[in-house]
């Protein structure tokens, strides 16, 4: 069976839905959380895939040089590894962010605030040459729960959803590198665990109980759009999805 390496950046945000729509897609995961102790590999040797989650740090580093997370240069290395040897990769939210710091893009705190609770977020018309953002429907349910922003792409990355306050929504660098600003792997029991205590939601004047509440109402959509396409994910790892007809338009970087 093929095993995709699946690096958990915080305790909170584990892979959750997103985790066994893999495996039932015929995917192993082998979970590795350095914000544990765990070490990460120094590549992606044997792994047929690499999914990095988001977390509560940030993908820029402190006033004083050092990094949102120290095992972060690491994750970053294992980034752009991933890309330039076509290792088909999903990026989640700070995953998403960590793959554009990598790749020389830039991540800053927004200046729109926090996005939170569900959300739609519009396709681009570069979507309809993605191998698995083709089938995503032009307006795909959300979720959303961030600060900070990728303000700008890396070079060479194609923008495959936006919004109107965060135009940088999903992305792809390469042609085997995914990036999701949003989270596709909540389910209700995360989204009410983020939501205790939450100092943003309180920021914001958000009720907590009817965040989670409108988050939960939103989670069948949640799954009849993204689980599908985790499952195009799945298969392209397995080496089951046929992308010749779109690769041919797919730049390819690190070459």
């Amino acid at each position: 069976m093929a095993t995709a390496l699946v690096i958990e950046n915080d305790p909170t945000d584990d892979a959750r839905r997103l985790g066994e729509w893999l495996t039932e897609a015929g995917l192993e995961l082998w979970v590795v959380r350095p914000h544990a102790g765990d070490e990460l590999p120094d590549d992606l040797e044997g792994y047929a895939a690499l999914v990095v989650l988001g977390g509560d740090q940030q993908a820029y580093p402190f006033p004083d040089g050092s990094p949102g997370a120290q095992w972060f240069p690491a994750v970053e290395g294992l980034l752009r590894k991933a890309v330039r040897y076509r290792v088909p990769t999903l990026a989640v939210c700070l995953g998403a962010q960590l793959l554009a710091t990598a790749h020389a893009g830039l991540v800053e705190r927004s200046p729109s605030g926090p996005e939170i609770g569900p959300g739609v977020v519009g396709r681009r018309d570069a979507a309809e040459n993605d191998p698995l953002f083709r089938y995503v429907p032009l307006i795909p349910d959300v979720l959303q729960w961030h600060a900070d922003e990728i303000t700008e792409l890396p070079r060479g990355a194609t923008l495959l959803a936006a919004s109107t306050r965060y135009p940088h929504q999903a992305f792809r660098l390469g042609d085997r590198a995914w990036g999701l600003q949003f989270h596709i792997e909540c389910d209700a029991a995360m989204i009410a665990d983020w939501a205790t205590d939450s100092t943003q939601l309180a920021e914001l004047g958000y009720d907590p109980e009817l965040v989670v509440a409108a988050c939960a109402s939103v989670l069948a959509d949640v799954e009849e759009v993204w689980q599908p396409f985790a499952a195009r994910f799945a298969a392209l790892a397995l080496g089951e999805l046929d992308d010749s007809t779109t690769r041919r338009g797919l730049p390819l970087l690190g070459h």
